[in-house]
């Protein structure tokens, strides 16, 4: 069997370079960064904050999300080793022991809630925790593996940055927040979704019950249509509310329209290509609606 490219770069790297790297890896530094960018965001939405505030609540932040992540990996470390896509990764690799990276997780856990605690407030630090605890043992433990709408309730996750980087800033939790928390937490399935169809063999070789594996991709296909419709639905709310203007509705409506007709186009003229193409763009779509928000109030 040949080797990876990520396999013969660990081969090549010294020891405490390649161990610094696992464990930077399981933090999901790429998952994270949109995770992050809805934190910083949702500070600009809530106020003006300080550049030293947003830096603390977004280490805070990745600390607690990476604490997640590994955990993530050391749970699902026997179903890794078994999918191409996920074998190469640190502990079913053998670069790192399951017990190094659980401890790894419980030190960045630790460490984050000292630090949004202590220097940013403990209501973030709350809602760092209750996402901590939604990915890993409502998700990752309990839903991932027993219903295919796993995503569906273990997507809320994801959305607990949203308020917590609004929390950093207000220290409180209003409709403003629920509302951002809303638009990720509906945002996840039809983003998700769409990466189970290019993913659907390999959740299968594992017994994962993702949607297309469990109900088949037409079902899926129709179920990203129809939560594309009710998160651009969502999305409106914050107009409608008042907490946002024009700018953030036009921004909504034209992000909107594509995300409904590429999800529309996926479920009438199904292929590997256009679900890939709807993925990316979601990715693309949280991040401009977002950033939307901030240029209404803050431009």
């Amino acid at each position: 069997m040949s080797a990876t490219p990520a396999t013969v770069s660990a081969a090549v790297r010294p020891r405490s370079i390649q161990l610094a790297h696992d464990l930077f890896e399981l933090t999901k530094p790429k998952v994270q960064s949109l995770l992050l960018l809805t934190t910083v965001t949702s500070m600009y939405v809530a106020g003006l904050p300080s550049l030293s505030l947003v830096v603390l609540t977004v280490l805070g932040g990745y600390m607690c999300a990476g604490a997640a992540g590994a955990v993530n990996h050391w749970y699902d470390r026997d179903i890794d080793i078994q999918m191409s896509r996920t074998a190469d990764r640190p502990i079913p690799s053998g670069r790192v022991s399951p017990a190094l990276a659980l401890g790894w997780g419980a030190f960045l856990l630790t460490a984050s809630m000292l630090l949004l605690g202590l220097t940013v407030n403990w209501l973030t630090a709350a809602l760092s925790m209750a996402g901590f605890v939604w990915y890993v043992f409502v998700y990752t433990m309990w839903l991932k593996r027993t219903t295919p709408q796993n995503i569906v309730w273990g997507g809320a996750a994801g959305a607990f940055p949203a308020m917590a980087g609004w929390s950093a800033v207000q220290g409180n939790i209003t409709v403003t927040s629920v509302a951002l928390f809303a638009i990720v937490f509906l945002w996840t399935p039809p983003h998700f979704w769409a990466l189970s169809l290019l993913m659907k063999d390999e959740y299968a070789k594992v017994n994962v019950p993702m949607l297309p594996v469990v109900r088949g991709e037409d079902v899926t296909r129709n179920w990203i249509s129809i939560s594309t419709v009710v998160l651009v639905a969502s999305s409106l709310v914050p107009y409608f509310t008042e907490d946002m203007g024009g700018r953030y509705l036009s921004t909504a409506l034209i992000l909107g329209a594509v995300f409904i007709i590429g999800s529309e186009l996926l479920r009438r003229h199904p292929s590997r290509q256009l679900a890939l193409r709807v993925y990316l763009f979601s990715l693309l779509y949280l991040a401009l609606l977002f950033g939307g928000m901030v240029c209404d109030l803050r431009l």
